[in-house]
């Protein structure tokens, strides 16, 4: 009679964990070297074994960050108001931003076009990771008019929110007046900060934000992990 594989093995065994609710939906399993002690195989074996859990869908595995017992996505609102932090504690999830860094800067010809600024003026440039419940969900990429809004990187660092910040800076609502969405392949860049593998599929949003006299407050993009997220296009919200 043939033998299972080995690695066949440790896979049955870690659905079977994962079904048994020793691990749900967002843990993280063990590292591949903890797993290779506790079933006495090298970890060339477990890998094996959580291929095997990938391509069914039982886990998903991020660069860096280890395996995780899939979930279902992130529910997050595109619609005319986008508060990450409220679409997504909303959601049940542990919203927070990061903010990798910002700078002030001259405008490059689209930028300058989207916030409707002169094509020497300055802007804010943001740049960060969107995370739900410890896990990346996006990668962020905003500018902000710098002469309208002087205070905006001090009230960015302070709050980690920017409805906070351009609040604090006396915008106190915004909508989004255009959305484009298109999907695309992760660069390098994006797939490092999100956990990805280089060429993943993502899905991209490029918007602008006004305040209610109709004058442009944010221009930005925003690359989604399709995995983490689902987009749900709500135009009056």
């Amino acid at each position: 009679m043939p033998t299972t594989p080995l690695w066949s093995s440790i896979a049955e065994t870690l659905r079977a964990d994962i079904g048994g609710g020793k691990y749900r939906p967002g843990d993280r399993l063990p590292t591949e070297a903890a797993l290779a002690k506790r079933f006495g195989v090298n970890r060339h074996t477990v890998r094996h074994a959580l291929s095997g859990l990938v391509e069914d869908g039982t886990i998903t595995t991020r660069r860096g960050a280890g395996a995780f017992v899939t979930r279902m996505p992130t529910e997050y609102p595109l619609g005319r108001r986008v508060r990450f932090h409220q679409n997504l504690a909303a959601a049940g999830r542990l919203p927070q931003k990061v903010f990798l860094h910002i700078e002030t800067r001259n405008a490059d010809t689209e930028e300058a076009s989207a916030l409707r600024l002169p094509p020497d003026a300055r802007i804010h440039a943001a740049e960060g990771i969107s995370l739900a419940d410890g896990l990346p969900i996006a990668h962020f990429r905003s500018v902000f008019p710098a002469a309208r809004l002087p205070d905006l990187p001090a009230q960015l660092h302070r709050t980690g929110s920017v409805t906070q910040a351009l609040a604090a800076c006396g915008v106190a609502d915004y909508t989004r007046a255009s959305t484009k969405l298109s999907a695309r392949r992760a660069t390098p860049l994006e797939a490092r900060h999100l956990m990805l593998r280089d060429g993943d599929p993502v899905l991209e949003s490029v918007g602008i934000n006004h305040d209610p006299e109709g004058n442009p407050v944010e221009y930005g993009r925003t690359c989604f992990v399709g995995d983490h997220v689902t987009l749900n296009i709500t135009p009056e919200g």
